[in-house]
């Protein structure tokens, strides 16, 4: 997920699994990734073994990459590995971007959660990362939020830092236009997609997102 100049290209969607992938999930990706350009898909799958939840992603790589949509694992490094992923995104407790960085290669996508810390932030591109992710923005039930960021983080980060950063929380259609024009260069979403008709609500954040 390199940066290029905000003039040339737009906030891309990076969509976030729900906490359950089985049964007709790969069907509803497949669906969702059809419907409009999408960046990065992160599957974020929680109390689970790692073979268990290996069997679970290898049917969502195979259609992540057959679309050329990256595939990143949340949490693990080890699963990271395993899988042959795209990358990996950890959260502040989740293992350090050096040690991601020896087990999964050059090329893998190291992306870290930052919360609404400038500091973490500056941490994480000192150590490596490959992008970071600032957030809640805004109310989400996803997950228990304890950390509200402002879109001026945003700004912040990409006036002064060439490394991409990823908005994340409580993020829909309605308002993501709000945190791209903020600075963000990926938006990240998991309910507002999972919750309903997911090929229509990617439709309606690549025309908020003007992805069209």
């Amino acid at each position: 997920m390199s940066k290029e100049p905000r003039d040339r290209l737009p906030t891309q969607l990076y969509l976030i699994s729900p906490p359950d992938v089985g049964g007709d999930f790969p069907q509803r990706l497949a669906r969702a990734l059809d419907a409009g350009p999408v960046a990065a898909f992160q599957f974020r799958v929680k109390g689970l073994d790692e073979h268990a939840a290996a069997t679970l992603a290898e049917p969502l790589q195979r259609i992540c990459a057959e679309r050329e949509v990256a595939f990143i694992v949340n949490d693990s490094i080890s699963l990271a590995k395993r899988l042959g992923a795209d990358g990996v995104h950890l959260g502040q407790e989740d293992g350090d971007v050096q040690d991601a960085r020896e087990r999964l290669g050059r090329t893998a996508q190291i992306g870290v959660t930052c919360h609404d810390s400038r500091h973490m932030a500056m941490e994480a591109g000192e150590a490596g990362a490959d992008y970071v992710a600032f957030g809640a923005f805004f109310p989400t039930a996803t997950k228990e939020v304890k950390h509200h960021a402002e879109p001026d983080i945003l700004t912040w980060w990409q006036t002064f830092f060439e490394l991409p950063c990823v908005a994340i929380g409580g993020i829909t259609p309605e308002n993501c236009a709000s945190l791209a024009e903020a600075g963000a260069d990926f938006i990240a979403v998991s309910g507002a997609v999972w919750n309903g008709d997911e090929a229509e609500a990617v439709k309606a954040f690549a025309k908020a997102l003007g992805l069209n």
